[in-house]
């Protein structure tokens, strides 16, 4: 259809032959497909400074529907994959003073305010590094259709941090025991 509309536009005119004009509209439509290409790989700046976590080693932008990032005031930051990890820098950076504190939105993934996300516990989706599922949505809708489909329950930062410490024992333990579980099909996958 676009070879003999462009053959036609193209011949109607006497300007160009039909190689040059289909030649023209494939240049058109790979450019078109490289610019598409490249713009579903851009990496939003926080992937770029923190590309992966550093407690657990995930990939932000494998997991950048639950990232967060911080900013203490005292111009240090760390870019976490989820809740459960920047609960683990909070504990451990404990002299040092929150300035921002930013959430993905679970369906957008872009980055907000935390303390103004609405968040959900719990649910019937797999958490990130948690048993129990902490997910942060900008909009109330999106999080009262995600409870609708999924379960869980409305809830605050505060909130959702508290319960990041509460699980803090047992996450730690089944992230441990994954990972044990991980080397040990390694070593015996080597052997055979």
């Amino acid at each position: 259809m676009l070879y003999d509309f462009t053959y036609r536009y193209i011949k109607g005119k006497g300007e160009w032959t039909m190689k040059k004009g289909f030649l023209v509209a494939c240049l058109v439509t790979v450019s078109a497909l490289m610019v598409l290409a490249v713009a579903a790989q851009v990496v939003p700046p926080d992937i770029q400074k923190y590309p992966s976590c550093k407690y657990c080693g995930m990939d932000r932008q494998k997991f950048a529907h639950s990232r967060m990032l911080i900013e203490y005031e005292d111009g240090s930051g760390f870019g976490s994959c989820s809740v459960h990890c920047l609960a683990v820098d909070l504990a451990q950076s404990i002299d040092k003073t929150p300035k921002v504190i930013q959430v993905a939105d679970y369906n957008t993934k872009n980055l907000g305010d935390a303390e103004k996300a609405h968040w959900v516990i719990g649910g019937k989706k797999p958490g990130v590094m948690t048993k129990r599922a902490k997910w942060a949505f900008e909009k109330d809708k999106d999080t009262q259709a995600f409870i609708k489909e999924n379960e869980g329950k409305p809830a605050s930062l505060d909130e959702a941090m508290k319960a990041s410490y509460e699980d803090m024992y047992e996450d730690t333990k089944m992230i441990r025991e994954r990972r044990a579980k991980k080397r040990m099909m390694e070593k015996e996958k080597k052997a055979n």
